[in-house]
Formats: structure tokens, sequence, C-alpha cells
């Protein structure tokens, strides 16, 4: 049984970041702050029940939070719309974020949306404790 929640999110603004070119998907440091990486996905996997590896595509860009709307360009949003959401309260491994973005894909196809073929992975601080979100736009 999994220990989050894949939740429907309405983000109604955009979150910004400025491109960081030393920030690792797979290492994050938590004196990074908040940081955003968007991979496109597998074009073979990427809206299959039971996606398989290489689940992960391309890494398309990566940053840390802007306070305000970067000027110049480098930089780049997590745009406004709905998203299929999941966290956990933690600093997970790469083999975890992967299984929960493929659960949040799997979710979404049960309810019959169509999965968007970008992924988000989000990593900030709550409360003093490292959270790792996945983020996936659907249409449907």
């Amino acid at each position: 049984m999994a220990l989050f929640s894949v939740l429907t999110l309405d983000l109604r603004n955009p979150l910004f970041y400025t491109a960081k070119a030393e920030l690792d998907p797979f290492d994050y440091n938590p004196l990074d702050g908040e940081v955003l990486f968007c991979f496109e996905l597998n074009r073979a996997q990427y809206r299959c029940f039971e996606p398989e590896e290489p689940y992960l595509g391309p890494l398309i860009c990566k940053g840390a939070a802007a306070p305000q709307v970067p000027v110049g360009a480098d930089w780049f949003q997590l745009p406004r719309g709905t998203y299929l959401f999941a966290q956990m309260r933690e600093n997970l491994p790469r083999e975890a974020w992967i299984a929960m973005a493929m659960d949040v894909q799997q979710e979404g196809l049960w309810r019959r949306l169509q999965p968007q073929s970008r992924l988000y992975l989000r990593y900030l601080q709550e409360d003093g404790r490292v959270v790792t979100q996945v983020w996936r736009a659907f249409t449907g």
C-alpha cells in the first residue's frame, strides 16, 4: 500500500524557477532550497498502465525557486493548470520517486484521463523536513 495519496491539484498561477545547471535530480541537497526538475517521459511509456524502465526521457530543465517572475532567458515555470499530484515528506531516492510517478500515471489512467508527457519533480522544505513532489498535467 502506498504511503501517499494521488490528488488533483488546480494550480492557478505558475511557479517560477531560475535555471541552475549544477542541480542534480537524483541527489537533492536541502541547501539548494525549493527546486524543480522537468523530464520528458519515454514516448513508449508515458501513457502505459504498467510503465517500465526506461521511464524517464531527457531532463528538459532544472532550477531553483524564483521569488518573482524572473527577467532574462534563464528561467522556466511550472505552468498553471490541472495536475495529478503526490508527495512524501522525505528526500526520496530515484527509485522511490519514479515509482511514485508511475503510481500517479496509473491513477490518472484509472480515472480515464490523458496524462501529458512531462513529469515535474519538485523538492522543497516544510516544517524543517524535505518534501518530494511529483506533478503530471492531464487532459480529459
